[in-house]
């Protein structure tokens, strides 16, 4: 069952942006690769010891997101993610979706139970070596407007 959250109708504006999900990782080249293969994205950015900072930036073209996975050089940030931060991909095509999780396998996410039952009822939950997860949801998801 999905549940909707009445809209606030006395916004007078609506924010358009694209997003960019930065993570400190522990191990940059590896964080890339899976990535890259897990969810067939695409280098579209790369920086070395920018104020002290590497980092590259995943996507693809016509997305309104990419990933910018970053490693500092002299004060390494240790990832700390929780069970609950998860970045979740709605993936209505059941084949599509099926092969979507082979790929993360193939790629180097290990499958884990979620912390969450809901995303066990129609999705799998995948892990990188850094303890950060993706959800791939076998459903579809449009953010509508609701009277």
């Amino acid at each position: 069952m999905r549940h909707l959250v009445r809209i606030n109708r006395t916004c007078n504006w609506i924010m358009q942006a694209h997003l960019r999900i930065a993570r400190p990782v522990s191990d940059l080249e590896r964080s890339v690769a899976i990535y890259r293969r897990g969810l067939g994205l695409a280098e579209i950015g790369r920086f070395e010891d920018h104020a002290g900072f590497d980092g590259v930036m995943l996507g693809r073209p016509g997305l309104d997101y990419h990933f910018e996975f970053t490693r500092c050089r002299a004060h390494p940030i240790d990832p700390a993610p929780s069970v609950e931060d998860l970045l979740v991909f709605y993936l209505p095509d059941p084949l599509g979706w099926q092969r979507s999780c082979t790929a993360m396998i193939e790629a180097g996410f290990t499958e884990v139970a979620s912390f969450n039952p809901y995303w066990q009822e129609r999705g799998r939950t995948f892990e990188d070596h850094d303890g950060y997860r993706v959800v791939l949801e076998r459903a579809f998801w449009r953010n509508d407007e609701t009277s």
